[in-house]
């Protein structure tokens, strides 16, 4: 195998981007000799015997910020996730009419709209909450209900803008400590429907994650992406720590599917939710 080839601990030697393309390219001839469709041969991957392929949730990015628009906001994600639909066909419909009707919202408020990398708005907010009160106001005027049938999705990245111990958030003029970031994620919680934050605290704050943990993990997924960024032995350490409760895979932070895939079976045997990104900027070929 290339891992055993290359045998460095971070693939220095050949390069993670060619042993994934490489793991990737494999992967689909695997599917081709057994004459599976590709997911069904990565479930059968996974679980030998499969019954049922169910599709995901989808988590629809529709406000940027961050690295993502120039920090116009704070938080880099604002996402919807229509965990009341009955299909996947309907949250998507569900999404987009959402998507179009915080459009027509933003442009009644005087908000530019332009696009973001991830093809969200990037409107200019004075605090990081408006955005989650103007997506709730477009699902409502759409015809859902925000905290029954759409939820709200944050990520904070906030390693972006964290420094010497404090949380900076220059949108909200304020720095705060680790406890005091979790008091304002608990606050935005308490007051909007949301089902998950991801990185809401610094990769290197594992003491903050723990107690982020343990104050909103029972009713928010916590979601680690640059905590483990799809590494098994940093998910091995977050479920000792108890840090998080769910984790973003992304094949190409740890360079092949087959790590790939233990990772997601730690996360499952462990109780964490497997987050598949859709990765910034990727194209619509499946992987």
């Amino acid at each position: 195998p290339l891992i055993y080839l290359d045998n460095t601990k971070n693939k220095s030697k050949l390069g993670a981007n060619a042993i994934l393309g490489t793991s990737l390219a494999c992967t689909r001839a695997g599917a081709i000799c057994y004459h599976y469709p590709l997911y069904q041969y990565l479930t059968r991957l996974t679980r030998p015997q499969p019954e049922v392929f169910d599709l995901p949730v989808p988590f629809m990015n529709v406000i940027n910020g961050g690295i993502h628009a120039g920090f116009t906001l704070d938080i880099q994600e604002f996402m919807i996730i229509p965990m009341g639909a009955s299909s996947f066909k309907e949250a998507l419909r569900w999404g987009s009419e959402i998507f179009h009707t915080l459009d027509k919202i933003l442009k009644e408020k005087g908000h530019i709209a332009n696009i973001g990398d991830e093809g969200g708005y990037t409107p200019k907010f004075k605090q990081n909450e408006q955005a989650l009160a103007v997506i709730s106001e477009a699902v409502t005027k759409t015809g859902l209900e925000p905290g029954k049938d759409v939820f709200l999705g944050l990520d904070v990245a906030a390693s972006e803008f964290y420094s010497d111990g404090k949380y900076h958030l220059k949108i909200e003029k304020k720095s705060f400590s680790s406890d005091q970031m979790i008091d304002y994620l608990r606050g935005l919680s308490e007051k909007y429907p949301i089902y998950s934050i991801e990185d809401g605290l610094a990769d290197d704050d594992w003491a903050g994650w723990t107690k982020l943990t343990q104050q909103l993990g029972t009713k928010i997924k916590i979601v680690g992406d640059d905590l483990f960024a799809t590494n098994i032995e940093k998910l091995n350490r977050g479920v000792e720590n108890q840090a998080a409760n769910a984790v973003i895979i992304k094949p190409n932070q740890v360079g092949t599917l087959s790590e790939t895939i233990k990772t997601t079976k730690l996360a499952e045997k462990s109780g964490y939710t497997n987050i598949i990104s859709h990765r910034s900027g990727e194209t619509e070929d499946t992987f």
